[in-house]
């Protein structure tokens, strides 16, 4: 029983880490990386739909990317759309064919910016680890019948060495974007 519990909690546990170094993917560094338009949704047809199932994206060069329309219809849409995309910056221009997005160069001040929402995004998913950490406990505090109180404790301070190795995780994913980010 104790072990359904862990099984459950490092699995939700792993999934915020997950979507923790998802969201430190979508905040941008210095150089064009086709994951800045992961989370994009374009109005399609007037259902809000991902780009990636739209376009392909692809890096032209250090600064730009291509996006190849599989419709040639939702070009306007898909321009709009990254227009509108905010802490992006990108002015998109089209050739009839594909849409180029140019970068504009990052200043200090909005690599700073950018480190401010990338530790806003850690301590969300710290928070979502506390959070799964105390379902966890009440699970286990709700087999202290069956158990006994010294499996549950021993069960409990697992738990607490779980979690602070996951929150290890994030703080180390958040180190690595934070030093990307301020690389010159």
């Amino acid at each position: 029983m104790i072990d359904e519990v862990f099984v459950d909690v490092k699995e939700r546990m792993t999934k915020a880490v997950e979507a923790a170094r998802e969201g430190f993917a979508t905040v941008r560094t210095g150089r064009a990386n086709p994951s800045l338009l992961q989370n994009v949704q374009v109005d399609y047809y007037g259902t809000p739909t991902p780009l990636s199932q739209l376009a392909s994206v692809a890096n032209q060069d250090a600064r730009s990317l291509l996006i190849t329309p599989y419709d040639k219809g939702a070009m306007k849409d898909i321009e709009q759309a990254i227009r509108d995309m905010p802490n992006l910056g990108a002015n998109p221009s089209n050739d009839g064919n594909v849409i180029r997005v140019t970068l504009p160069e990052l200043t200090e001040e909005r690599r700073k910016e950018f480190v401010k929402i990338v530790k806003g995004r850690a301590e969300d998913a710290r928070v979502a680890i506390r959070n799964v950490r105390r379902h966890g406990k009440d699970s286990l505090d709700a087999l202290k019948s069956e158990v006994g109180e010294d499996e549950i404790n021993r069960a409990e301070k697992e738990l607490d060495s779980v979690t602070k190795q996951f929150i290890d995780q994030i703080d180390e994913s958040l180190k690595h974007k934070e030093a990307e980010l301020l690389e010159v």
